[in-house]
C-alpha cells in the first residue's frame, strides 16, 4: 500500500525535463549564455582567450568585482542598491596603505584595520537606511562622495606605494606549486581542483536526497546528472589550465570561501530567508514577524565588510593605494548581479548567479581587449548586454504573469 501511495507522489514531485528547463529559463539561459560567450570569444580571439596565463589574468583581474558582487546581490535581493562600494574600495586601500607603508605596521594589522573600517562604514549607512528611513540610493550616493573624499584626505591626493610583499601576496600571490611557473602540469593544483569538484558533487547529491526525503519538488534526474557532471568538468578544466601557469591564485581561494559561506547563508539560514522575504514583499515580511530594520542594517554592515575585502584585494594586486582607486566598481558589481539574474524589484537572485554574471562581464571585457577593441566600443557593448539582461528579466516576469 505504501508503494502505491509513494509512486504518484514522486511522479508529481519531479517535473519532466522540458517543463523543468522552461520553469528555470533564467538559470539555464545564463549558463548557456556563458558557454556560448566563451566559445565565441575563443573563436574571435583565435584561440588565445582560454590559455593558462589569460585564464589566470581574468580570475585575478576581476576577483575584486566578483567579491563586491557577493555583497551587492544580497543588497539587491532585499530591494536596495549600494552606489558607494567603489569609494569604499579606495578608502580601505588608503587606510591599509597608511597602516603598512606610512606607519610600518605588519600586513595583518592593516587587514584587520581595513575590515574594521569597512564594517564601520557599513554600519553608518545601515543606520540611515534602516532606522532613519532614507532610501538606500540617496544614502549610498552620499556615501560614494563622502568616502571618496575621505580616501583623498587620508592619502593627501598622493598614491602610496609600494606595499610589503606579504600584503601584495593577498591579491597577486599563488598557492605553492611543484616545479617552475609555466612548466608542466602542477599535481597540487589538480588535486585541489579534484577535491573541490568531488565535494560539490557530494553536497549536491546530499541536498537532492534531503529534498527527496521531505517530499519536495525535484529537478529531473537526467538534468541533475548532466548539471553535476558539467560543473565538475568545468572545475577540473579550470584547474588544469591554472596548473599549467602559476597554480591557484590566493585571492581565488578567498573568493571561493566567500561564495561557499554566503551561498549557505542565503540558502539555509533564517537570515537568508528573511532577506528574500524582505525583498519579495516588505509588508508581508513585517506581518510575519521579521525585523526588517535589523535585516537592512546587517545587510549594509555586511556590504561594508565585503567592500573592505575587495579593497584589500584590489590594493594588493595593484601594489598601490590611490585616491581614484575603485572608480566605477559599483557599476560593474551591479551589472554582474543583474546579468546574473537578480531582479530589479528585489526578492530574486543568487550568489552563484552573481558570480556567473561577473564572469560573463569579465570574459566579455578580456575578449574585447584581446580583439583590440577600444574602451568606447567596450562600454557600448557592455551597456547593451546589461540592458538585454534586464529586458530578459522583465520578459520572464511577464511570461510568468501570463501563465
Amino acid at each position: 500500500m505504501s508503494t502505491e501511495t509513494t509512486a504518484p507522489i514522486k511522479k508529481a514531485r519531479e517535473k519532466g525535463i522540458v517543463s523543468y528547463l522552461m520553469s528555470q529559463l533564467r538559470t539555464v539561459g545564463l549558463l548557456v549564455a556563458f558557454l556560448v560567450l566563451l566559445a565565441l570569444m575563443q573563436f574571435l580571439t583565435d584561440g588565445s582567450l582560454l590559455t593558462p596565463q589569460n585564464i589566470t589574468s581574468v580570475l585575478n583581474g576581476n576577483s575584486y568585482i566578483l567579491i563586491l558582487a557577493i555583497g551587492m546581490v544580497m543588497v539587491i535581493i532585499a530591494g536596495h542598491i549600494d552606489l558607494s562600494v567603489g569609494s569604499v574600495v579606495a578608502l580601505i586601500g588608503a587606510v591599509t596603505g597608511v597602516i603598512t607603508v606610512t606607519w610600518g605596521l605588519p600586513w595583518w594589522v592593516a587587514v584587520i584595520g581595513g575590515l574594521f573600517i569597512g564594517c564601520v562604514v557599513g554600519a553608518w549607512q545601515g543606520i540611515w537606511v534602516a532606522y532613519v528611513g532614507i532610501p538606500a540610493f540617496i544614502v549610498t550616493l552620499g556615501g560614494m562622495l563622502t568616502f571618496r573624499g575621505l580616501a583623498q584626505i587620508t592619502l593627501g591626493n598622493i598614491p602610496i606605494t609600494p606595499f610589503p610583499d606579504s600584503y601584495v601576496a593577498i591579491g597577486a600571490g599563488f598557492l605553492p606549486r611543484m616545479g617552475e611557473r609555466g612548466v608542466g602540469v602542477d599535481p597540487i593544483t589538480m588535486a585541489i581542483g579534484a577535491i573541490v569538484a568531488a565535494v560539490l558533487v557530494v553536497l549536491e547529491v546530499r541536498e537532492r536526497m534531503g529534498r527527496q526525503k521531505l517530499g519536495l519538488e525535484q529537478e529531473p534526474q537526467a538534468w541533475f546528472i548532466v548539471r553535476a557532471a558539467v560543473t565538475a568538468a568545468f572545475i577540473l578544466l579550470v584547474a588544469w589550465q591554472l596548473s599549467q601557469y602559476a597554480g591557484i591564485p590566493i585571492i581565488v581561494v578567498v573568493l571561493g570561501v566567500l561564495v561557499a559561506i554566503y551561498t549557505t547563508v542565503m540558502n539555509r539560514s533564517v537570515f537568508g530567508r528573511s532577506v528574500y522575504a524582505r525583498g519579495g514583499n516588505l509588508t508581508a515580511a513585517k506581518l510575519s514577524g521579521i525585523n526588517t530594520k535589523k535585516i537592512d542594517f546587517l545587510l549594509f554592515v555586511n556590504n561594508g565588510f565585503i567592500g573592505a575585502i575587495a579593497g584589500i584585494a584590489f590594493t594588493a594586486r595593484s601594489n598601490s593605494a590611490g585616491p581614484n582607486a575603485g572608480n566605477m566598481f559599483e557599476l560593474d558589481a551591479i551589472a554582474a548581479c543583474f546579468i546574473g539574474g537578480a531582479a530589479v524589484t528585489g526578492g530574486v537572485g543568487t550568489v552563484i548567479g552573481a558570480m556567473l554574471g561577473g564572469l560573463i562581464m569579465a570574459t566579455l571585457n578580456f575578449g574585447m581587449y584581446l580583439m583590440g577593441l577600444g574602451s568606447d566600443v567596450q562600454q557600448f557593448i557592455k551597456g547593451l548586454v546589461l540592458l538585454a539582461a534586464v529586458a530578459f528579466d522583465v520578459f520572464n516576469k511577464s511570461r510568468g504573469v501570463r501563465n
